[in-house]
């Protein structure tokens, strides 16, 4: 679980239902993307800069009044459709998270899922919200469910994390490009066994419990150092890191006995209290 409060502010209040139940709930963001944005300004004066819509036919501004919806059908061939038109058939405006159907949560692979909210119940519904927390997290499943919000229809999963009801936003499953699409013919060559040993015995050595706090975006890090530096006048000295590909050409039964023996290495000098795992030696890169 994230590491930071839940917003104070609701972004969705209505209930969940399932069967003839009804629980009165709260949803609260639970991911809070740490995005850099940079504006574009005026390099003579630092005042940031306005885009305008021009009509590439005729180099004109176009004004807000005369911009209509289009859908391409086909090269340079557009459907025009009225925001009357796409209200009709807009999503009805509801306020409950329907649940659908209940399945286990090994059967939903994560790159499904999208976005995340905690759930909190109202304080008319904490009893009914207490019972489906409980039975979820007994029975071990996910209730599968669907939600209009912001006027658009969500897939969703409602899970148990942390005593509390999570729910993920989903994609549904004609956005998810199938995995044998992907699938090229190299992936279909032979794997040596003492290859699979050696593979096999460099995941135990760098297997960890996971944790979210140990891993950080560096490259925001180092921007914002950056920019603080920046901010309060300091000369900036650019220095390159070091580029750290590998070498072509090395042997895979090499690689893998030289990236064994230096997780083993990071094990032996890591500090206590990390599960024997080394922190910071870079070779785990990713953003929390």
């Amino acid at each position: 679980m994230a590491s930071s409060a839940p917003s104070s502010r609701p972004v969705w209040s209505g209930s969940i239902s399932f069967g003839l139940v009804t629980i009165p709930v709260k949803l609260f963001t639970a991911v809070r993307e740490k995005r850099i944005g940079f504006r574009s300004l005026h390099d003579q004066d630092k005042v940031p800069l306005k885009q305008k819509l021009v009509c590439p036919a005729d180099g004109k501004e176009v004004h807000p009044e005369h911009i209509v919806k289009g859908f391409e059908i086909e090269k340079d061939r557009y459907v025009v459709v009225r925001q009357e038109e796409i209200d009709a058939v807009a999503p009805k405006a509801t306020r409950a998270i329907e649940i659908l159907d209940f399945v286990g949560l090994g059967e939903i692979d994560p790159v499904y899922f999208d976005r995340g909210y905690y759930v909190a119940p109202k304080p008319e519904g904490a009893r009914p919200y207490r019972l489906l927390l409980e039975a979820l997290t007994k029975k071990q499943k996910v209730g599968i469910a669907k939600i209009v919000m912001h006027g658009k229809e969500y897939l969703a999963a409602l899970r148990p994390v942390e005593d509390v009801l999570c729910m993920e936003t989903m994609h549904f499953g004609d956005e998810v490009v199938p995995a044998e699409k992907m699938a090229a013919a190299e992936t279909k060559a032979k794997v040596d066994a003492r290859e699979l040993k050696i593979a096999e015995q460099l995941i135990d050595s760098l297997t960890t419990e996971f944790k979210p706090g140990a891993y950080h975006d560096d490259y925001r890090d180092k921007v914002m150092a950056l920019i603080d530096k920046k901010a309060r006048g300091e000369k900036i000295v650019l220095r390159p890191e070091a580029d750290a590909t590998p070498p072509k050409g090395r042997d895979l039964i090499a690689a893998l006995e030289a990236s064994l023996q230096k997780a083993k290495g990071s094990q032996a000098g890591s500090h206590p209290g990390h599960n024997g795992h080394a922190r910071g030696n870079g070779r785990r890169r990713k953003s929390a």
